[in-house]
Order: structure tokens, then C-alpha cells, then sequence
């Protein structure tokens, strides 16, 4: 079997009819040197300094600075002298890990004090928390222990790749997404098949930067007697008055079953929650084998509980985001870029052709701005784009400095909307 390298995409290495994994694995190393030999290895450099609005990379032994779109960290918190100090103490209290999983000896006081402080961040103090490890981990885990072989995920296909791998126990359909008609096809068809119905959305969507129909799609979901889980990993912090996400934005923080979301964001740290009911929550933390295998977050996570209240006490770190984030789109645009149907602090520049997106992931390296370049299957074959996400910790002269390049690889390249 032969692959054009210069059309393919990491999916086509998969799995490669009649190559045991030593071949597939030379293969595939074959088109990383190809990738790399054309400037096109956007991925896996070695950053050098912490995640803020620029990053020192290390490429080819040459350390240098790069303006920032890759980070998640929406509201700087990761740099933020309250959340570090908090994550110090935590440190010198209980040492640099935990040691266990926590139903042999891993859960500690902290965590517990975790649980409720996001519990009562989304106002679902009657409610509990369960932690991961990961946000990814708190999707797929939670999902494979809740959904059998009796019963039915719905999703919108824009979830995140999380869910699709926390429903391999179950029976799964998808629609369109954000395609309320296709969605309520499903219900209506599936009413009397499957003991639990569970329909799956994303707050914020992690390619489109859009919102989900969260208020209309809760209300088809109630109507045909299913469940309704959210995850807003990209939302909170970003989204609603006071930064609870996008359900606030939609009046629905206390109205959807499940919430499941990341501390790897706004947060500034590492871990995945998801809020339930208490019996639910209770039977995951007895049941979901990532959570009882695994060790727990390491006290370095007192820095959560700062971060958190931070959206709270500190509000302009979101003033400051939305800033950057309507300074960048228009300058985007006013360029004649599309940024397609993004309302959040996810900005993509969708370019369609994948060799084009390489040269402009190539050329914005090269002109220090580090960026992502995403391709299929992660969107469509012919939605290839640059991604970037903005951060408060953005100032005007970053964004200048991108918007310029731009200017020029369109000049060069000819990516502006006809």
C-alpha cells in the first residue's frame, strides 16, 4: 500500500491492511521526516518557558520567542502569583503527589474541598463532584461505565473525541451539528427502543469555536424522556455575566443531568470534573475504573481553588479577554479571513486546502507566531484551518504582529473569502 504524503493526514496511519505495528510505525515515522523536511511540524515542539501569551521554542537547538495561539489557559491563570502561591502551599503541606487512587488511600481533604468548591461555582451544592485526572478522562470514563449495551448516546458530531471513545459500550448515533430536526428524528424513533436515551453536547465547540442550541435542545430532550450532558471545557470562564460558562448564558446551570468540564483551562491546572446527582456521582466513583485506578490530582491542585475564585474576584481578566477576542476576529476579518461561526475565544481561520494550511502554519512559524494547523480528522477533509485560541494575557502589540502576517500570507497566498 502506498500514501501520498503530501495529502495525508495522521488518521490514514491508523491502520494500514497488512502491516504489523513495526511496519505501520516505520511508515508513519517515514511521514514525519517528510512533514519535517517542509517545514510543515507544527506539533510537539519544545516550549522552554510556561504557557502565557508567548512561548520560547526550542527548534533545531534554536531557543526563540513566539507570540502564543495554542494555549487553552483563557484567562491567564496559569501565570496568575495567587493561584502559584496557592499551588506552592499545597506542595509544602502535602508533598508533590498522592501516592494512591482514591479508594485505597488517595483522596485527601483537598480534594474533597475541590468537589464542593466547583459544585457551588455552578450553584449545584445539592449535587456532587467526581474528579479525574483528566477532563478526557472524566467524558469517556463516565460515559463507559454509564451506557450499555442497552442503551443509546446521542451526539452532536461536533463532540469532542472524548465522548465518542466513552461510548465503544453502547449504541451511538450522531446528527448534524446543532441540527435540531435530525436530533428530534432520533428521539422520536428511539423512544421505545433503549432504556436510557442520553443526548451529549459540547457548551462551546472545541474546532468552531460556536455554541451549542443547549436551551432547544433541552427541551426536545425533556419532551422524549432522555438525558442531557454538557461539557463546557471551553466555556466556562469565558462565557455568561459572571463566567459560569455557556449554560448561564442559557439560564440551564441548574436544569442539565450531567455538567462535565476541565481544571486544564480557565482553571490553570489539571484534572476533569463532572457534577451529577449524588447517587450518580456515587455510583461513578465506585464504578468508573479510570477513577478508582488512578492515582488523584496532586496537591499542587490547591491552585484550583484560588483559580476559582478568581473568576469571581477578579473579573476583569475576562473583560480583557473579550477585548482581545473582538479586536482579533475583526482584525481577521477586516483582512477578509473566515473565522467562520465562532462566538467564543476560539478563532479559526478556515483555509479548505490542506497543503495551503501547511505553508501558513509553516510561514507563521517562521514569522514567530505559533499556531495550530488542524485537519481531518478533526474537521472535515475540506475544512482544513489555522486555529487559535486567545487569552487576557494577549496585548494589542501580539495581536498586531499576527494580524500583519496574516496580511502578508494573504497577500502571498491569496486566503481571503472571495
Amino acid at each position: 500500500m502506498s500514501i501520498d504524503f503530501t495529502t495525508a493526514t495522521f488518521k490514514d496511519f491508523e491502520n494500514i491492511p497488512d502491516y504489523d505495528i513495526a511496519q505501520r510505525a516505520e511508515y508513519f515515522y517515514e511521514f514525519l521526516d517528510h512533514m519535517k523536511s517542509r517545514g510543515h511540524m507544527n506539533y510537539r515542539l519544545k516550549n522552554t518557558s510556561g504557557t502565557n501569551a508567548t512561548l520560547n521554542i526550542d527548534i533545531a537547538n534554536q531557543n526563540k520567542e513566539y507570540v502564543s495561539f495554542v494555549s487553552s489557559d483563557y484567562l491567564g491563570f496559569t501565570q496568575h502569583p495567587k493561584v502559584k502561591q496557592a499551588a506552592i502551599e499545597g506542595i509544602e503541606k502535602y508533598g508533590t503527589g498522592t501516592g494512591a487512587s482514591p479508594l485505597i488511600g488517595g483522596y485527601f481533604d483537598y480534594h474533597s474541598a475541590i468537589e464542593k468548591k466547583i459544585a457551588g461555582f455552578f450553584g449545584r451544592k445539592e449535587e456532587e463532584v467526581i474528579l479525574f485526572t483528566t477532563g478526557y478522562a472524566a467524558n469517556s470514563a463516565t460515559l463507559q461505565i454509564l451506557m450499555q449495551k442497552e442503551d443509546l448516546a446521542i451526539l452532536d458530531m461536533g463532540v469532542h473525541a472524548s465522548v465518542h471513545e466513552g461510548c465503544v459500550f453502547t449504541n451511538k448515533k450522531t446528527f448534524p451539528h446543532n441540527n435540531l430536526e435530525a436530533l428530534e428524528h432520533i428521539l422520536k424513533i428511539s423512544e421505545n427502543t433503549y432504556r436510557t436515551k442520553l443526548v451529549i453536547v459540547d457548551g462551546v465547540y472545541s474546532q468552531e469555536g460556536d455554541t451549542s442550541r443547549a436551551k432547544e435542545i433541552h427541551a426536545l430532550v425533556k419532551k422524549y424522556n432522555a438525558y442531557l450532558m454538557v461539557d463546557d471545557a471551553h466555556g466556562v470562564g469565558v462565557m455568561g455575566k459572571t463566567g459560569r460558562g455557556a449554560l448561564e448564558d442559557d439560564g440551564l446551570l441548574d436544569k442539565v443531568d450531567f455538567i462535565t468540564g476541565t481544571s486544564s483551562k480557565t482553571f490553570g491546572n489539571l484534572g476533569g470534573y463532572v457534577i451529577a446527582n449524588k447517587k450518580i456521582a456515587s455510583f461513578l466513583k465506585f464504578q468508573s475504573r479510570q477513577h478508582i485506578f488512578s492515582v488523584t490530582a496532586p496537591p499542587s491542585s490547591f491552585g484550583i481553588l484560588k483559580a476559582i475564585d478568581l473568576v469571581d474576584e477578579e473579573p476583569f481578566w475576562k473583560d480583557k479577554l473579550w477585548d482581545n477576542i473582538n479586536y482579533f476576529k475583526n482584525g481577521l476579518n477586516d483582512l477578509g479571513l473566515d473565522t467562520g461561526i465562532t462566538c467564543s475565544a476560539i478563532i479559526p481561520v478556515k483555509i479548505g486546502d490542506q497543503s495551503k494550511m501547511w505553508d501558513i502554519g509553516r510561514i507563521l512559524l517562521e514569522e514567530g507566531v505559533y499556531t495550530n494547523p488542524i485537519m481531518y480528522p478533526a474537521v472535515a477533509r475540506k475544512d482544513a484551518r489555522i486555529r487559535m485560541t486567545v487569552t487576557a494575557r494577549h496585548e494589542k502589540e501580539h495581536l498586531d504582529k499576527t494580524l500583519n502576517v496574516f496580511d502578508d500570507i494573504n497577500k502571498k497566498l491569496h486566503i481571503a473569502k472571495k
